[in-house]
């Protein structure tokens, strides 16, 4: 059995409303990602680190490794392209991008579908080309031996944690909505499949003066 650890990227350009805008660090993100490094350095336990080649994810990883573990560069950890996806969304039903945090959560679970249900046109990856290089990335990380720490982006974690635990769209889409910025994740893989051993944890951020840089957006 191999262990895989999975981060969320640190807070991007919150307001964004392009994939281009969006992708970069603010100045609480890179703060995020500093800590994390910090406590991953004091705590050992990785020994190299692969991030997806989205600007975000690699500012990101460039942060967290502070012990100068070996880095490298997989696109299949890459997120999905929410914005296109909102386009697609728009086009079809007349829904327009969402201008705050409530519309927001009740936007993501509609794309999620439109994705999932194959409406978004062929000029988009599909939902299950999306799930196969996702997924063969994992197995590719596990099959070098634990002890890779991935950072990568919340679509590509939700969608492992619900294939781990067999969880239906609606579900994956609260998900999406609830994992925190550079969040700590870890799967298990053995011959019977993908396991969750670990959703959530931002010891980084336990700290009574660090509470408020619990970030989903």
């Amino acid at each position: 059995m191999s262990e895989i650890t999975l981060i969320r990227h640190g807070q991007a350009n919150t307001g964004a409303r392009t994939e281009e805008d969006y992708d970069r660090l603010s100045d609480l993100g890179r703060r995020q990602a500093e800590w994390l490094g910090e406590h991953l350095l004091s705590v050992g336990g990785f020994d190299r680190v692969i991030s997806g080649t989205l600007r975000r994810q690699q500012e990101t990883a460039a942060l967290v490794n502070r012990g100068g573990r070996p880095h490298r560069r997989d696109p299949r950890l890459n997120e999905l392209d929410y914005f296109r996806l909102s386009h697609a969304l728009e086009a079809r039903d007349g829904i327009p991008f969402p201008t705050d945090t409530a519309s927001f959560a009740a936007h993501v679970p509609q794309v999620l579908e439109l994705w999932r249900a194959g409406h978004a046109g062929p000029d988009h990856e599909s939902y299950d080309a999306f799930r196969d290089r996702v997924l063969d990335a994992i197995h590719d990380a596990a099959a070098e031996g634990s002890g890779a720490v991935l950072v990568t982006s919340t679509g590509v974690i939700a969608t492992l944690c619900a294939l781990a635990l067999g969880l239906e769209t609606v579900v994956k889409a609260r998900m999406f909505l609830r994992i925190l910025n550079t969040s700590v994740h870890r799967f298990a893989i053995d011959g019977e499949g993908l396991h969750l051993i670990q959703f959530g944890a931002t010891p980084h951020l336990d700290h009574p003066d660090r509470h408020a840089a619990r970030t989903h957006y």
